[in-house]
């Protein structure tokens, strides 16, 4: 008979709520076997998506060990700012170390110029030098063109440092000002908003370009001239004349800024409160 009890298959499978004390059945549910099977195979899918949800969607992902929260990724954007910023140091105190070697052994010493220009043919493709002077060549004709709307008042000569700079952009700089290796700042604010002139000026140039995508450049007095490169759109044209604090772009993913005072880049943060 005992045989006989192990060779029958199980068919359906019924799940009941008994008291303890009255041995009632308060709840009784009579299941196929297979589908008891799927409804707890079921079960468990369903519990580890909604557990997989909980912390992939809702701030508890932040209590998984090792998951970075904001406070993490805000110290590794610092972290990386600073490394850039130990690496131009190093650069300079390298630059400043081999020319008082040179210095000592009685050779002449290394002109900043030369380590600028040795810098740009490392790191420029020689297949973009020419369309570079090209593009230089027509910033000249551009400039020369618009010499006939005359932004510059000869009667005023006040210096740079005498001047009032509208901040171009709400926003932190994201790479600092160095004279060798970074001669401009770049600025990173929210896509979308509006890049502004810093001076009152007359625009000079204005085009896309496939590295610094939408790029405007203006001329102001007192032989000073702004570039406002990365932008994603330009507001306005060759000869328009801005006033400080107008709108001329939309900003990309940042800014790049540079201030040219008669002829040479200066740093935009030493005038320019961000």
């Amino acid at each position: 008979m005992a045989r006989q009890n192990k060779d029958v298959k199980v068919r359906r499978l019924r799940i009941a709520l008994t008291d303890d004390e009255s041995h009632k059945e308060l709840w009784v549910k009579s299941l196929p076997k297979a589908t008891f099977i799927f409804a707890v195979i079921s079960s468990f899918v369903i519990a580890a998506a909604l557990f997989f949800m909980l912390f992939a969607f809702t701030p508890l992902k932040t209590f998984i060990p090792g998951y970075p929260d904001a406070r993490t990724r805000q110290e590794a954007i610092r972290n990386a700012i600073k490394i850039d910023s130990l690496e131009n140091a190093v650069a300079r105190w390298a630059f400043y170390s081999d020319n008082l070697l040179r210095i000592v052994e009685g050779k002449e010493p290394v002109s900043l110029d030369s380590l600028i220009k040795t810098v740009s043919d490392t790191s420029i493709d020689k297949r973009d030098v020419k369309r570079m002077a090209a593009n230089d060549s027509l910033l000249r004709v551009k400039v020369a063109a618009e010499e006939q709307f005359a932004v510059s008042d000869n009667t005023r000569s006040l210096t740079i440092e005498g001047m009032q700079f509208f901040t171009p952009l709400k926003g932190v700089i994201s790479k600092p000002y160095d004279a060798v290796m970074h001669p401009y700042l770049d600025i990173a604010g929210p896509a979308g908003s509006p890049v502004m002139a810093v001076l009152g000026g007359t625009v000079i140039g204005t085009w896309w370009d496939a590295e610094m995508e939408c790029v405007t450049y203006i001329q102001h007095e007192n032989d000073i001239v702004t570039a406002y490169k990365h932008s994603q759109k330009n507001l306005r044209k060759a000869g328009d004349k801005v006033a400080a604090g107008s709108a001329i772009a939309i900003v990309g993913d940042h800014l790049h800024l540079e201030v040219w005072y008669k002829g040479k880049p200066v740093d935009p943060s030493k005038y320019i409160n961000f």
